[in-house]
Parts: structure tokens; C-alpha cells; sequence
């Protein structure tokens, strides 16, 4: 541990798995005080033993909850939003139903997030707003991910929104665009497919490295990120996605 991330407040949603436990531990490991979040508490649970990080159930589709969780926990330095879900199929396969959850969750989540932190955020000279994106959104566009990509092109355009308007106030707004990432959701999407080892191949093989990502992989990007070492960094969509979208 190097302090990296001492006496700030970081708040973490979907914080349960995946990606967003793995940030949540490496800021904490960091010297956050890390207050993690998601809909599932008996998940959420296995976090309330570590070091620096305390639990709080959170729905981030429910605007009054995110609004009094905001008000009780005050100032926040750091705000990672994570929470999402993966929709296959093209426009044809994509429901209205299917479209409105995609974005309820994937986008408007983080508005809900953002706008309840942001004015102590600015109040207290500033901070750093880290969003999950995809790669599936900022440079390709992968089959059969329609709506997955329109939701994940939105948050994009949502960060450098934030970080246009408010970079004067001490704000920093970037956005991270993971490939293939390992996490017990992308495990049920591959069991879905009816042959869970010709899924996980054909998911690694579009890494040109051969691989999936690990979530301390994408959570090392979101210390960094958070830290003050990133500075000068705003309004990025940062790909960390093993040469899927460059080579």
C-alpha cells in the first residue's frame, strides 16, 4: 500500500462483484475511506470485515434513496459508479422494456449519482468522478450488444458533459471502457450460452493478448484515476481492453 488515495471518501456503487468490489478494495488498500454500495446486501456483507470499508444497501434506480444516502454521507473525494448489465442482441431482438431498464440502470444511475454528490464535491474544492464504460461504446461497436452499446456510448458522452462543465470547479469526470472483463456475471452469460468453455474461448479470443481482463486490472486504472497523480487528467475514455480496439 503506498497511500495513494489517504483521507479521502470514495464512494463505490456495485460494489458487491466484479469490478466494483475489486475498486473498492484497491481504495481502500489505497487509504480511502471507502463507503461501498449495491442491491445486493448479503453480497455486499462479505465486504464489511475489510480494512477502510464500510457497507450501505443501495437501489441506484431509486432517486429518493441515492438522494438520502448522499445527504447522510456528505462530501465525497472520489465517486465510482459501476453499477450495469449486459443486454445481447441487435435492435430487432431489444424490447422497449429492455431498452428503458438498459438505460435506467447503465446511464440514468449515474446522473442520479452525480448530480445528488457533485454540489459537495464543489463546495469541497473539487474531486474526481470515475464511470464504467465499454469499449463497446467508444471505438467499436460489437454484435449484438445494441442497446449494451447505445447505453454505454451515453455514459461517454454524460462524463465529458461533467467534465466540460464543471472542470473550473475543481471537478475531474473520466470514464473507463473495459474489453472482456472476468466477473461472476460475464460467468452467467457464458453459462447461458449452452457450452460455458467454447463461450469463455470465443470471449478471450477477441482480446488480441488471449485473454480476459481481471477486475484488479480495471480497479488499478481506477486508483490512478482517483489519485491526484492524474491531475490533469479530465474527460477521458480511457480503453483497457487487452489491444481488442487498437491492434
Amino acid at each position: 500500500m503506498t497511500e495513494r488515495l489517504k483521507g479521502q471518501r470514495a464512494v463505490v456503487t456495485a460494489a458487491a462483484q466484479g469490478i466494483g468490489r475489486a475498486t473498492a478494495l484497491a481504495f481502500a488498500r489505497e487509504g480511502a475511506e471507502v463507503i461501498a454500495t449495491d442491491i445486493n446486501a448479503e453480497r455486499l456483507a462479505e465486504l464489511e470485515s475489510e480494512p477502510g470499508i464500510t457497507t450501505r444497501r443501495l437501489d441506484v434506480r431509486d432517486g429518493a434513496a441515492i438522494a438520502a444516502f448522499a445527504q447522510e454521507t456528505g462530501r465525497a473525494d472520489i465517486l465510482f459508479n459501476c453499477a450495469g448489465f449486459v443486454h445481447s442482441g441487435t435492435i430487432m431482438d431489444c424490447t422497449e422494456e429492455e431498452f428503458d431498464f438498459a438505460f435506467e440502470l447503465n446511464v440514468k444511475s449515474m446522473y442520479r449519482m452525480v448530480r445528488a454528490f457533485l454540489p459537495a464535491m464543489i463546495d469541497g474544492g473539487g474531486g474526481s468522478i470515475v464511470n464504467i464504460a465499454s469499449v463497446a461504446s467508444s471505438v467499436i461497436a460489437a454484435p449484438n450488444r445494441f442497446v449494451y452499446g447505445a447505453s454505454k456510448a451515453a455514459v461517454i458522452g454524460l462524463t465529458k458533459s461533467v467534465a466540460a462543465d464543471f472542470v473550473g470547479q475543481g471537478i475531474r469526470a473520466n470514464a473507463i471502457c473495459p474489453g472482456t472483463v472476468e466477473s461472476p456475471s460475464l460467468e452467467d452469460r457464458m453459462r447461458a450460452t449452452g457450452d460455458l468453455d467454447a463461450a469463455r474461448l470465443a470471449f478471450a479470443a477477441r482480446q488480441p493478448m488471449g485473454r480476459l481482463g481481471r477486475p484488479e486490472e480495471i480497479a488499478a486504472l481506477a486508483v490512478y484515476l482517483a489519485a491526484p497523480e492524474s491531475g490533469f487528467v479530465t474527460g477521458q475514455a480511457v480503453s483497457i481492453d487487452g489491444g481488442w480496439t487498437n491492434i
